[in-house]
């Protein structure tokens, strides 16, 4: 919507630092965020709505003022403070009524220095709560504007979609295309409702240039399947951009012949540590089925070996060997900077590690495979076991859990093995309960957000843990997947990997 985009602006404008979760994430996911980062002022619609659906959040506000000590006010659009109830202890004011307020003389603007704060993103809270990473504007105002108008052909004038929530850092990415010179256009709401046709009506209306959503939706689109150019005119576009998770080759042929075949498909990689991309499209280069075109111009990327030796056409980390524009100033509250060397500099000693499995082809493209760690990445929103597994612990029933990732129609999907009491896994036998396994996902839903929900809940005699009790989720992703499990000395229990080496997702688990 409109609001969050004037806030973001108004926000940035005093130097004050903008975070933002999407209206999905249930409060403990808010709060584990937002607690963190003690925000004095917070700007919340009281209503929503998704796949024809309307949703009101006036509790949510209400708990969430509660939860949050650091709130000194609050800002509320699609809604009125009058509905709420009238004890809260900070200032309410609705976002209508903010905008009554004359500036006054002549509005002076208040330079900054190059890299002042400008935003703060979350990490998917794999290991604990999700880290606050604080971006500087003048880095990432120059990233982005290099990635839109050299990679992405961005020009004055052009028109620019991208599918995304507030919470993704496309969102960012999409905003920052106004220093293009370029319109942005803003959708809310779901990408399939009332049709799957109503993003393209939208392209159509407004005569969109540059197209953007996830893999996974074009993934959807094909299945259906929706041939997106016999129901939209898509004569002004020129660009069709896809993230979030790779783009199989299929998938780049069959969006050539139900979209548009003169245009430049163009899929991006990067993430929300650099809020931009290691690896993207080039508008000079041919486009190559299943591969991303080039690296980013200025960035030192290459895929290297467990010893740190770059490899060509072999499979391996992806790194950035120099510094770059976009580099995270740091965590919030990680005074030393401890956190924040260990998660991206410690696995390769002055090499920046980025955590995603690739391969650089002999055309210089490269090929993502997916998160080389334990994060969970599902329609390209990165989420972290450890707050799955947060929502678990109310079950009295569940013993453990494993929650990892499976790959289907290009999309990674959540798979959740669990290890129940004696007692009840001899009531249930092998299958889940169905009123357990209904509670279950109410309450992921509930707490999480729909994207932490997992499509298959397995049960389990028992889970991979090493030598001093650690529960070992990449043993777990890499017997199910086939993929080398590495050190299986370091395993307590290794017999327990032949149930999911042999493990294959059906119908009745779904």
């Amino acid at each position: 919507g409109i609001e969050a985009l004037i806030a973001f602006l108004a926000t940035s404008s005093i130097g004050a630092v903008w975070t933002c979760c999407s209206p999905e994430f249930g409060d403990d996911a808010i709060v584990d965020r937002f607690g963190q980062t003690t925000p004095k002022l917070l700007i919340m619609a009281l209503r929503s709505q998704y796949n024809g659906k309307r949703f009101t959040l006036g509790e949510r506000l209400n708990s969430l003022i509660q939860r949050l000590p650091s709130l000194e006010g609050v800002l509320v659009t699609q809604g009125s403070p009058a509905d709420l109830p009238q004890e809260n202890r900070i200032w309410l004011e609705d976002w209508n009524d903010a905008f009554q307020f004359p500036l006054g003389g002549d509005w002076s603007w208040e330079r900054f220095e190059w890299n002042h704060p400008l935003y703060i993103l979350y990490s998917s809270g794999t290991t604990g709560a999700p880290k606050c990473i604080i971006h500087g504007a003048g880095g990432s105002l120059l990233q982005h504007v290099k990635e839109q108008r050299l990679h992405s052909d961005i020009r004055n004038g052009d028109r620019l979609f991208y599918f995304t929530t507030t919470g993704w850092m496309m969102w960012n990415w999409l905003v920052s295309a106004l220093a293009s010179r370029s319109t942005i256009v803003l959708f809310d709401g779901s990408p399939m409702y009332p049709d799957p046709g109503v993003l393209w009506r939208l392209a159509q209306e407004h005569q969109v240039t540059h197209f953007g959503a996830s893999a996974r939706y074009y993934a959807a689109l094909e299945k259906i399947p929706f041939a997106p150019k016999t129901h939209a005119n898509l004569e002004s576009l020129r660009v069709l951009l896809s993230t979030g998770s790779p783009l199989l080759p299929e998938q780049f042929q069959w969006l050539y012949q139900a979209v548009k075949k003169e245009m430049h498909l163009t899929s991006i990689s990067g993430g929300t540590d650099i809020v931009s991309c290691f690896v993207l499209g080039n508008p000079l280069l041919p486009v190559h089925a299943g591969e991303i075109q080039s690296k980013g111009l200025g960035m030192d990327v290459q895929v290297v070996d467990e010893s740190g030796v770059a490899v060509c056409e072999q499979a391996g980390e992806l790194v950035c060997k120099n510094s770059f524009p976009s580099m995270p100033l740091g965590f919030w509250q990680d005074p030393d900077g401890a956190r924040y060397r260990k998660t991206y500099w410690e696995r390769y000693p002055g090499v920046w590690w980025h955590g995603d499995w690739a391969m650089e082809t002999r055309h210089a493209g490269m090929i993502i495979y997916g998160r080389s760690d334990a994060t969970l990445n599902p329609g390209g929103v990165r989420i972290g076991t450890a707050e799955i597994y947060r929502q678990l612990e109310g079950f009295s029933e569940i013993v453990e859990a494993a929650a990892t990732a499976w790959k289907e129609d290009g999309d990674e999907k959540i798979v959740l093995f669990i290890k129940l009491k004696p007692s009840v896994a001899g009531e249930v036998g092998s299958q889940m309960d169905a009123g357990l396994e209904q509670a279950i996902r109410h309450r992921i839903r509930s707490y999480c957000s729909p994207r932490h929900v997992p499509t298959w809940i397995v049960v389990v005699e028992d889970l991979p843990k090493t030598i001093n009790g650690k529960l070992s989720e990449l043993a777990v992703r890499n017997a199910i997947t086939g993929l080398a499990i590495g050190n299986v000395g370091a395993l307590a229990n290794p017999e327990c990997l032949e149930f999911f080496k042999a493990w294959r997702p059906v119908a009745k688990d779904r």
